[in-house]
C-alpha cells in the first residue's frame, strides 16, 4: 500500500479494478432504444384532443358497419302505412311508439331515418376506403418510380398531361351511362384516373431527394431502380403519405355525395343519395330533418377523418419525435 493510499486508509484493490476488455462492447453505443411507430403513437396520444377525434371516428365506424348488421333496414317496410311518412322524431315516436330508430323521425316512405343514415355510411365509407387503398397504392409505387427514373419520366410526363385534364366529373357521367351505376362503377370511375394525381404529387417528393449519396452509392452498386424506390427512398416519406391520405379520404365522401346531389351518384343509398332523396325536404316545414341528418352526419365524418389523418401526419414526420 502506497503512503498517499495509507492517508485515506484505502487499498490499492479498493481503488483500482481490473476489467476485462471485449470488443462488442465497446462498440454499442448507449442510447435508448428508438422504435418509429412507437414514437408516431406516443406523439399523437401526447394531444387529448386527438384521443377525443379518434374515439368519435372508431364510434362512427363501428356504428356504420355494425349497426346495419344487427338491425335490418327496409326503406319500404313502412310504405303502405298512412300518416307514417315525413315525420318529425317527436311526431314519428307518437306514432310508431318510442324507440331509438325514430330519434332522427321518417323519411318519404316511412322508413327510419336513423338506420337509413347509418346504412348509407357503410356504403360512403366503404366506397372512400376501398379507392383510398386502391389509388394511394398504385399512386404511390408509380410515383417513386416515376420520379427516380429519368425513362419512366418522360413516358408518364406526357401521360400526365392528357389524362390530368380530362374532367372527372366528365369521366364519371360517360362510364354511368355505359354502365350500370352502382358501387363498384363508382370505384372504378373515381380509381382509373384518381391514381395519377397521386402519383405526381410522390414524383415531385422524390425528385427531391433521388440524388441524394445514398442513392447514388445504391445506383453504384448496381441496385434497381424499383428497390431503391421501395427501400431508399419510401421510408422517408411516411409522414408525406399519411398526409396524402388524410386528404384522399375524406375526398372521396364528399366526391360521392356531390356527385349523387347532382344526380350522378350510385345506385345504392348511400348518404349522397340519402341527401339527394330528401332534397325536397329541405324547404318543407317539418321534413328538414329527413335532409339535415345525412348532411350532418356526411360532414362529422368527412371533418374527423380528416383531422385524425393531419393529425396522425404530423406525428409521423420523425422531427417531432424529439
Amino acid at each position: 500500500m502506497s503512503e498517499e493510499n495509507k492517508k485515506f486508509g484505502l487499498t490499492d484493490e479498493e481503488l483500482f479494478t481490473r476489467i476485462n476488455h471485449n470488443d462488442l462492447e465497446s462498440e454499442k453505443i448507449t442510447a435508448p432504444r428508438y422504435s418509429y411507430w412507437k414514437s408516431v403513437f406516443r406523439v399523437f396520444f401526447r394531444n387529448k384532443i386527438n384521443i377525443i377525434v379518434l374515439s368519435l371516428l372508431v364510434i362512427l365506424i363501428l356504428m356504420a358497419y355494425l349497426y346495419p348488421t344487427f338491425v335490418h333496414y327496409d326503406q319500404f317496410e313502412n310504405l303502405l302505412i298512412d300518416g307514417g311518412k315525413h315525420l318529425s322524431p317527436s311526431k314519428a315516436m307518437k306514432f310508431y311508439g318510442p324507440s331509438i330508430k325514430w330519434i332522427l323521425g321518417a323519411g318519404g316512405s316511412g322508413q327510419s331515418t336513423w338506420e337509413a343514415i347509418w346504412d348509407g355510411s357503410r356504403i360512403s365509407i366503404s366506397l372512400a376506403f376501398i379507392c383510398a387503398a386502391i389509388n394511394m397504392t398504385v399512386g404511390v409505387i408509380v410515383g417513386a418510380i416515376w420520379g427516380f427514373s429519368k425513362r419512366v419520366d418522360i413516358i408518364m410526363t406526357e401521360v400526365y398531361n392528357i389524362v390530368g385534364n380530362v374532367p372527372m366529373i366528365l369521366l364519371v357521367s360517360v362510364l354511368a351511362m355505359l354502365f350500370t351505376a352502382s358501387f363498384w362503377t363508382m370505384v372504378f370511375a373515381l380509381t382509373v384516373t384518381g391514381w395519377i394525381g397521386i402519383a405526381y404529387f410522390i414524383r415531385t417528393q422524390v425528385v427531391i431527394i433521388r440524388d441524394r449519396e445514398y442513392n447514388l452509392a445504391s445506383r453504384c452498386l448496381g441496385t434497381s431502380t424499383f428497390k431503391i424506390a421501395i427501400k431508399n427512398i419510401l421510408p422517408f416519406m411516411t409522414s408525406v403519405v399519411v398526409t396524402l391520405l388524410a386528404t384522399e379520404i375524406p375526398s372521396y365522401i364528399s366526391t360521392e355525395v356531390f356527385l349523387a346531389y347532382i344526380g350522378m351518384g350510385m345506385s345504392e343509398m348511400s348518404l349522397g343519395r340519402l341527401i339527394f332523396s330528401a332534397e325536397v325536404s329541405m324547404v318543407t316545414p317539418g321534413w328538414q330533418f329527413e335532409f339535415w341528418s345525412p348532411v350532418a352526419i356526411s360532414s362529422i365524418i368527412t371533418v374527423v377523418l380528416y383531422v385524425v389523418g393531419q393529425n396522425l401526419g404530423d406525428a409521423s414526420d420523425p422531427r417531432t419525435h424529439m
